[in-house]
């Protein structure tokens, strides 16, 4: 009997050695049956899961771009932009899956058209304004130190108006491609910009974001400078001064004779001298000369200032002068 209670004692060893080496019969850690291998970021699995290498919107492409050096702690997760989204991640059907808790597009918007289903994911976006938060949680100070009261903040106007976060090539930070997403808007501007005389920013070489914060400044019109006159003068130094004589509207404001996106006068002019000029300078300094054309040549100064460059034949130096000259005329901006 004993040696039947030994056989019984060492089978029952063997099976528990087995159990417990091999996993017979034991249950796979929750751990393991909930979550797959991170893709990109850190947590991400929950998301790429379901949003992989075969979706059309290319998600995965925010490994490429600064929100997904994982080396770089403050990196976000899915999570710090899109809220937990529970429910949106455990939902069994894509047809009918609930919006997750903060969403940025219809997200349709990176779709081709042959591949968008009707009615999926057909949701409305999360407000204004608790979109623009999850992006301001990280983006304060710097160039957005005046977001919050900037013309586009105060028009309801998102991050992801502009930006694309799920790419590698965000179009408003390419020189190239960045007027065509504030054309989106500005209809007047790409008007301007495309008359003969214009800033050479259709040609690439330079941008909108050369001249105007978009996210808000301390100056006029988003200006990344305190005044019109500081922006111009960052390219335009030869027209600071000061000057021994100073032309008033030229340390005033620039505006007053420039239209800086594009005019159909040269030098961005509003209008063709002598009309511009005499907007403020009344014809009775030159007497009788009234805008017209001489009938022959002639040499007379009164119908001189109405042809050619107007004004600026005689009047050369019209943003100041710096003569020295004992003379009447010294301070009327001649060279």
């Amino acid at each position: 009997m004993s040696d039947l209670r030994r056989v019984c004692a060492r089978l029952l060893c063997a099976w528990l050695f087995v159990v417990c080496h091999t996993g017979v019969g034991a249950a796979e850690p929750p751990a393991k049956q909930k979550f797959a291998k991170d893709m990109v970021l850190i947590g991400d699995a929950v998301c790429t899961k379901c949003h992989d290498e075969s979706e059309a919107y290319p998600v995965l492409a925010i490994g490429k771009t600064r929100h997904g050096v994982v080396a770089d702690s403050r990196t976000p997760g899915c999570t710090s932009c899109h809220g937990d989204s529970e429910d949106h991640a455990s939902s069994k059907s894509d047809k009918s899956r609930p919006k997750p808790d903060i969403s940025y597009r219809d997200m349709k918007s990176g779709v081709p058209a042959d591949q968008r289903v009707d009615g999926e994911l057909d949701y409305a976006l999360t407000p204004v304004a608790e979109r623009n938060r999850a992006c301001l949680n990280c983006h304060q100070g710097g160039q957005q130190m005046f977001w919050r009261g900037s013309t586009h903040a105060t028009r309801d106007v998102a991050c992801t108006s502009c930006h694309q976060v799920h790419t590698d090539h965000d179009r408003v930070r390419d020189t190239d491609e960045q007027t065509e997403v504030c054309f989106a808007c500005h209809k007047e501007q790409r008007a301007q910009l495309h008359r003969p005389s214009h800033h050479p920013v259709l040609e690439g070489q330079m941008g909108c974001s050369d001249c105007h914060n978009p996210h808000g400044s301390a100056g006029p019109k988003q200006l990344k400078r305190d005044s019109v006159n500081e922006t111009c003068y960052a390219c335009h130094m030869e027209k600071r001064g000061p000057f021994v004589h100073n032309h008033q509207p030229v340390t005033e404001d620039c505006t007053i004779c420039h239209n800086a996106h594009g005019t159909i006068v040269a030098n961005l002019l509003k209008y063709r001298p002598p009309y511009l000029c005499q907007e403020c300078h009344s014809h009775t300094s030159h007497p009788s000369q009234l805008p017209g054309l001489p009938n022959a040549r002639s040499t007379s100064s009164r119908e001189m200032g109405s042809v050619a460059r107007g004004c600026l034949n005689c009047h050369t130096n019209i943003h100041g002068g710096n003569s020295t000259q004992n003379s009447a005329t010294a301070g009327r901006f001649r060279r």
